[in-house]
C-alpha cells in the first residue's frame, strides 16, 4: 500500500487519482509529478515499467520506490487509442529508457523526448506491435502452433 499522504500530495499537487497501488495521473502534469516524486519526495529508484490495453486507452504503469522509507508506488497514464504518444521519463529516471522501449515495442505506445526510440525486442522490420488485442496472430510473425510430434517419455 502506498503512503497515504503521498498519494493525497499527489492528488492536491497534480490533480492524481488515488489507486490500490498507487495513483492515475493525467498525461499533462506526468513530467512534473516524476519530478517532484523524485526530488522532493525521496522516490529515486525506477522499479519497472508495463502496459495495458484497455477498451479506448493505453495504460503506462511506472513504478518507483523510496528506499528510505520502503515504499514503492505504481504511477498510471492512460493514452488515448487513437494517439498512443506519452513523455518519456527517461531523463528522470535513467532506468526507465530500456523499459520505454519495450512498451513502445510490444504497445505501440510513442514516448515524446525519449534518447532511443528503437525496438528492443522484436526485429526492426516487425510489423506491428504483438501486445495489442488486434494483433493478428495469423500473420508470417504470429504464433504459430507447434508441428513436431512430441513422444512419450520412455517411448
Amino acid at each position: 500500500m502506498p503512503a497515504p499522504e503521498i498519494v493525497q500530495a499527489l492528488a492536491t499537487r497534480f490533480s492524481a487519482t488515488p489507486t490500490s497501488l498507487g495513483v492515475e495521473l493525467p498525461a499533462a502534469s506526468m513530467l512534473d509529478a516524476f519530478r517532484a516524486l523524485r526530488d522532493v519526495y525521496g522516490y529515486r529508484y525506477y522499479v519497472q515499467g508495463t502496459g495495458l490495453e484497455r477498451e479506448t486507452t493505453y495504460e503506462v504503469v511506472h513504478a518507483v520506490r523510496s528506499l528510505d522509507v520502503n515504499d514503492t508506488l505504481f504511477v498510471t497514464v492512460a493514452v488515448p487509442k487513437q494517439a498512443p504518444e506519452v513523455d518519456s521519463i527517461a531523463f528522470i529516471y535513467a532506468g526507465a529508457e530500456w523499459q520505454e522501449r519495450e512498451i513502445w515495442d510490444l504497445f505501440g505506445v510513442s514516448f515524446k523526448g525519449h534518447p532511443d526510440p528503437r525496438r528492443i525486442l522484436m526485429p526492426d522490420e516487425y510489423p506491428g506491435h504483438p501486445l495489442r488485442k488486434s494483433f493478428a496472430m495469423d500473420t508470417p510473425w504470429g504464433y504459430r502452433p507447434a508441428t513436431a510430434v512430441v513422444p512419450e517419455p520412455g517411448s
